[in-house]
Formats: structure tokens, sequence, C-alpha cells
């Protein structure tokens, strides 16, 4: 048993070790993602839309589908015109894309691009369940 813990630990301390070796400062990396589009302005502050974008987005989406009121402050359309990729004009497809960027590095899974496109003018799939 002392021998599986002692193992676990050496490998725990060696993965660390790796990691740390990335980054002189020891910190994580921060995700790096192409600028939005130039010459426009968000709808807040960076640092409100970090800490609060899906609130927004999740209180945006409950007015569209209960209340049919499209084209709000807070569109998912409207993050997707600025934030969309110039390479893949879209803003999940890869790694460096906005939403995927700071979706990986937090470690969370982005689950509105299954019924919504993430290009910019592309057409939503129709379908879904019945």
């Amino acid at each position: 048993m002392r021998a599986v813990v002692a193992s676990i630990s050496l490998l725990a301390a060696l993965a660390a070790g790796g990691a740390l070796a990335a980054d002189p400062a020891g910190r994580t990396p921060k995700p790096v993602f192409e600028a939005a589009v130039t010459g426009t302005q968000c709808v807040a502050p960076p640092e409100i839309m970090r800490r609060s974008h899906m609130d927004f987005l999740k209180h945006q989406r409950d007015d569209t589908v209960h209340g049919g009121i499209r084209g709000a402050k807070f569109s998912l359309k409207g993050c997707i015109e600025c934030h969309a990729s110039q390479t893949t004009g879209s803003v999940n497809q890869a790694e460096t894309n906005f939403c995927v960027s700071c979706h990986s590095y937090a470690a969370v899974k982005i689950d509105c691009f299954g019924c919504h496109t993430g290009k910019s003018g592309a057409t939503v799939a129709q379908g879904g369940p019945k």
C-alpha cells in the first residue's frame, strides 16, 4: 500500500514539475484568442463580460424564447458578429477562437452551439428533438 501511495505522489510531483517548467513564473498560461472586430465597442466592459456574460446570455435566451424579444443588447448573434474569427469565421471551431480559448482555459463546456451556429451569417441547422 505504501508503494502505491509513494508512486502516486511521485507521478503527481513529476506532473507538477513539468507544468511549472512550461511557465517560468509557475502560472497557468492565459488564453490566447483573436481580437474582436476592430472599431467596435463591447456592450459592457471586459471585466464585467468575463464575470457575467453567461448570466446575460441566459437572461436574453429566456427573453427571446418566452417573449419573442430578439436583437437586444446581449444577443448571441451580436456576440458572434463581433467576436467571430477572421480566419475561421467562427467563435468555436479552433483553439484561438474567442469562445473556445477562454472556455478551454476555464474548463467549461459550451453547449450553445449544439443548436446555434458559431459562424456569422450561417444558417442554423433545422430539426432537433420533436
